[in-house]
């Protein structure tokens, strides 16, 4: 599951104005060009951004922001559940720049998370995974402020939200593994960066895994007490709760709770 559109999107839309007021940052080559831009960051709807992102791709196809409107155009499948072309054009971001950290942290947390434990590739898959995840966090640690508009504690949250992305995906890849430990340490050090009550239910479900139900249903009564919470991530919490209700009386519990690929978490 991706929180889609938060601060660090936002970030990076901020930062879009920036770059093209700027001559010696990559910038617009012509005044179609800067249309074209302000129509990708300005359009809300993902089939919009998805049109007007394939407008600009094809148009100029020498663009300074290739990279960034593959991102856009990723991120939009994602929104719309699309893992396939979600894939698809973030790895054509990372093609146009190895150090689009969004597209990594995008793809390490898509491939980890739709990867289960008898899958004949899972090893490929996983390792692979693993990988866009550690080069997105070392990449996004150190990053660069892309817009002085934006605040420090503004970047700061940014930063820390895509870093809790690579844990979130190192910890599904340890849970498709069953390691259980390994999953708990990661989904805490996202946690940690980002409160999220998506990830307090997948930690819920490594602590299930572990067989410590306790403290799955004490991590679950918390999500499950929010007023604002998603419809979806409520369902999702329920199944998990019954797993461990099943698991702490002993019984055979069901598989573990799936989540709809993608949720949007408004944050207050």
């Amino acid at each position: 599951m991706k929180r889609v559109w938060t601060i660090s999107t936002l970030a990076l839309a901020l930062a879009a104005p920036a770059l093209l007021a700027q001559p010696k940052q990559p910038a617009p080559k012509s005044k179609g060009e800067t249309e074209a831009l302000q129509a990708v960051f300005g359009t809300q709807d993902p089939d919009g951004r998805i049109k007007a992102c394939e407008e600009l791709l094809t148009k100029y196809a020498d663009t300074d922001f290739k990279a960034l409107t593959l991102y856009f155009e990723a991120a939009s499948y994602q929104q719309k559940n699309d893992y396939e072309k979600m894939v698809v054009y973030a790895e054509r971001a990372i093609q146009a720049d190895p150090k689009q950290y969004p597209s990594l942290l995008m793809l390490a947390k898509g491939i980890a998370q739709r990867t289960r434990e008898f899958d004949l590739d899972r090893e490929e898959k996983l390792t692979k995974a693993e990988k866009y995840a550690k080069d997105g966090m070392e990449i996004a640690k150190a990053a660069p402020k892309p817009n002085p508009q934006i605040t420090d504690q503004q970047w700061e949250q940014a930063k820390n939200e895509y870093i809790a992305q690579g844990h979130e995906a190192l910890g599904y890849a340890a849970m498709a593994r069953k390691n259980s430990d390994g999953a708990i340490a990661e989904m805490k050090q996202a946690l940690d960066l980002v409160p999220d009550p998506v990830t307090m239910v997948r930690l819920a479900a490594a602590y299930d895994q572990a067989k410590k139900p306790d403290e799955a249903l004490s991590l679950l009564e918390k999500v499950m007490a929010m007023t604002d919470l998603h419809p979806s991530v409520r369902q999702f919490a329920q199944a998990e709760r019954v797993r461990a209700l099943q698991l702490k009386s002993g019984g055979a519990p069901p598989a573990s709770a799936t989540a709809p690929p993608q949720v949007e978490i408004k944050k207050q």
